[in-house]
This record gives C-alpha cells, structure tokens and sequence, in this order.
C-alpha cells in the first residue's frame, strides 16, 4: 500500500511538472500568486487568446497546480491549497525570476481599474449607502445580531476595515477607548466623520487607506470588523491576513458578508465582485491568517429574492 500511494504521489509530481514546463503557464502562475483572477482578466493581460489561455489553465487545473471555481457568470482560478503542491509551487515562483514584467504592469492597470470604478461606484452611492444595505436585509437585525456575537467580552481598541459610512463605529465605538476605521472613498469617510460627530464619538479616528495594506501598527486591536466588505474585493483572503496582523493575541475578528448566491445582477449593477462567501474559502483564509474560527450565524432574508446575510467570528491565538 505504502510502494502504491508513492507511485501515485509520483506520478503527481510528474504531471505537475509537464504541466507547468511551459512559458504562457510559468507567467499564469506567478499572476494567480498575486490574486484570484477571471479567464478574461488574463487574457487581456497576457494579450493571447482566450482558447489558448483557458487550455493552460485546464491543464494546470487537471494536474493540480491552480484551482477552477465558479462564481455565477464569471469563473475565476487561483493557486492549489494542497499542501502536497504547495512546495513545488514555492519553487516555481521562486525560480521563475523577474521575466516578462510587463505581466506585473498589466495586472496593476487591471487593479487600477478596478479600483476607480469601484471608487466612483461608492462615490455615487454614499449618500444612500445605508438605503441599499437595507434593501437586502434589515440592517437592524443584523446589528442586534453582531452584539449578540460578540457578547460581554470587553475590547478597549477597535478597528473597522472598510467603515464605509462608519456604522459599525457607532454601534460598537462607544465601548473602545479607541476606534479607528479604515475606507478608500474620501466621501464616506466625511459621512462616516460626520455620524460619528453626531453620536459622541470624539475619541473615533479616521484613516484614508488601503484594506490589504492599512500600514496600521499590528498586533494591537481587541477587535477588528470587516462589515459587508469583502464581496467587493479580489482578494479577501488578503484582507483577512491584514486583520490577523492588526489583532493582538486573543483578539477577534468579526465579519458580516453574504453567503455564497447566483443573482449576478449584483455584480452587474452593484459593482460586487465576488457573489457572496463561501465557508470552505473563510476557514482556509482564518488559517492562513493564523485565526481560529468560534462562531457562524446565518441570518436569512426577510423576503423572497433576497440574500442571506452570515456573521463568522474568529480568534487570533
């Protein structure tokens, strides 16, 4: 049994390494190194075919390099997890130098892209943020439903990822000797300043930043909320691993997101870019991010057409 299964292992490597041996694959994997990418976002960055790329990725997704998964109309591909592939992975990436950088230069045109038009979006919809919050779930449900979560337990310095219009300061910044929220939009963060003027929250600060790179001190919040963020993103497992840095040891995480859905009118009009999370992806971003998950609560919709909203709680050890 045992000469059986390293023959098999062996055989995996060998398909691995024929299926990576060739140019268009090597620059494929040092892109889904980088983030989670569609079919189309690499075709426009490597300027080939669509057929011909989406062969390389089958490939490489047969023999178990890169991992395929839907996510309504779109399909988007990222570097196997297994941790059998994951050391001949590192090599690769390691070995494969600085070649063909203007693969680096499209991917930041992509991300840049993505970035004014998500910025625009949230620039259009700032005044009316909350409104559409609602339309999908009563926001109050889910507020009763995050103290519920998070309980009696005391955290004196608060961070909030994507503050967006700063509600969850208000909900929970009353029980922080600090608070800090984190946003991109200028805008928001002047809603989010202004409601928290109104609710007494003198002690609450406001960054313009980054949610994969806040350049926050790490390893010094009680607690961190990623509230109806990470749809937005192309990469949440980032973020998350930027929350873990940001929390000290017992601290927690808290997120409130969709759970996983099919109405691509959400990415059509709303500028979602995932459709909703899936707990199989959240528990390998809490590990990877050295997190413990403690709780999960679904909050379904009220009415018929609507989405389900999860609450996952983790703890950094």
């Amino acid at each position: 049994m045992e000469k059986q299964s390293a023959q098999l292992q062996f055989e995996s490597l060998l398909d691995a390494l024929r299926a990576a041996g060739e140019p268009t694959r090597l620059r494929l994997l040092r892109l889904l190194a980088r983030e989670e990418l569609s079919v189309m976002e690499l075709v426009s960055i490597l300027d080939q075919s669509q057929p011909r790329v989406s062969r390389h990725l089958k490939l490489m997704t047969e023999a178990g390099l890169i991992e395929r998964f839907p996510d309504g109309a779109w399909v988007f591909y990222r570097l196997s997890h297994a941790p059998s592939m994951r050391p001949l992975l590192e090599s690769i990436l390691r070995l494969s130098g600085d070649a063909y950088p203007e693969d680096l230069q499209q991917l930041e045109a992509i991300r840049v892209t993505r970035r004014q038009s998500a910025e625009g979006y949230f620039e259009t919809i700032a005044p009316k943020w909350d409104e559409i919050r609602s339309h999908y779930i009563s926001e109050s449900d889910v507020e009763a439903a995050v103290l519920k979560v998070l309980g009696d337990q005391p955290f004196r310095h608060l961070i909030d990822l994507g503050t967006g219009s700063g509600r969850m300061l208000e909900l929970l910044g009353g029980r922080a000797e600090t608070a800090i929220g984190v946003d991109q939009s200028q805008h928001m963060l002047n809603i989010a300043r202004a409601k928290a003027f109104g609710a007494g929250l003198s002690h609450a600060d406001f960054r313009h930043g980054d949610i994969y790179d806040t350049r926050l001190n790490g390893g010094a919040a009680d607690l961190v909320v990623i509230h109806q963020v990470l749809h937005f993103l192309s990469d949440p497992g980032r973020a998350i691993a930027e929350a873990g840095r940001l929390l000290a040891g017992g601290g927690r995480l808290l997120i409130a997101d969709f759970a996983h859905h099919d109405l691509e009118v959400m990415r059509e009009q709303y500028q979602h870019r995932r459709l909703g999370m899936l707990d199989e992806d959240m528990a390998e971003w809490f590990r990877t991010a050295g997190l413990t998950p403690s709780t999960i609560l679904d909050l379904p919709p009220q009415k018929s057409g609507g989405l389900t909203v999860k609450i996952w709680l983790a703890k950094k050890s």
